[in-house]
């Protein structure tokens, strides 16, 4: 009875210090992405990913809370670069992959139980990072529920030498959408502008 005990309240503990679903279903997604999925020989082939509004993602509205979007598109796109072979890429390089950017317009509420599919594809890489959208499409409709862009960086190695990898060839970058040409502008803009910011802190720390 002891060691039940001591289970039970590791599970309680987990769930209620720790986000335990995410925790429990990142390694989930990741094995079934690489051992039960097809893979996907397209690095610009769109790729799916199937969930549902659980209890726990609901808010006071009781519709899925803004916050579990970007969760869920965290798992469809673990899932995407599995499949693709572009995690494996990176990781072979000795590199990692940090997420710098992201931004999600949301459309219409997804409700309780509803089902819904995340459609990952990338749409481009630069020197530093991948460019991916993915789309939260409501699977009774086909309604596009809210859409996510993703600025992916690399580190430890460049995006180019990941598909360099893949692909055995090296591959120009598909020319961006003009959205995201306006969005990577805003984000240079707002990083130079913290960066003047925090230039003229330490000056007058300095004085």
């Amino acid at each position: 009875m002891a060691e039940l005990a001591w289970a039970l309240g590791a599970l309680a503990a987990l769930f209620a210090l720790l986000d335990g679903w995410y925790l429990l279903r990142v390694p989930v997604t990741l094995l079934y992405a690489r051992w039960a999925l097809p893979t996907v020989w397209d690095l610009l082939e769109e790729q799916s990913f199937a969930s549902r509004v659980l209890p726990s993602d609901l808010d006071c509205l009781v519709h899925m809370n803004n916050a579990r979007y970007p969760r869920e598109a965290d798992l469809a796109r673990l899932a995407h670069l599995t499949r693709c072979g572009l995690l494996r890429a990176v990781r072979g390089l000795g590199a990692h992959t940090v997420l710098a950017a992201s931004t999600c317009r949301y459309r219409r509420s997804l409700h309780l139980l509803e089902r819904f599919d995340v459609r990952t594809r990338l749409l481009g890489w630069d020197a530093r990072a991948f460019v991916l959208e993915q789309r939260f499409v409501r699977a009774r409709d086909g309604f596009v529920c809210a859409v996510l862009h993703v600025r992916l960086h690399v580190v430890g190695a460049s995006p180019a030498q990941a598909v360099e990898i893949l692909c055995r060839r090296k591959v120009e970058s598909p020319e961006l959408p003009e959205e995201i040409l306006h969005w990577l502008k805003y984000n240079e803009v707002n990083s130079q502008k913290l960066r003047a910011e925090s230039d003229l802190q330490e000056n007058n720390k300095e004085e």
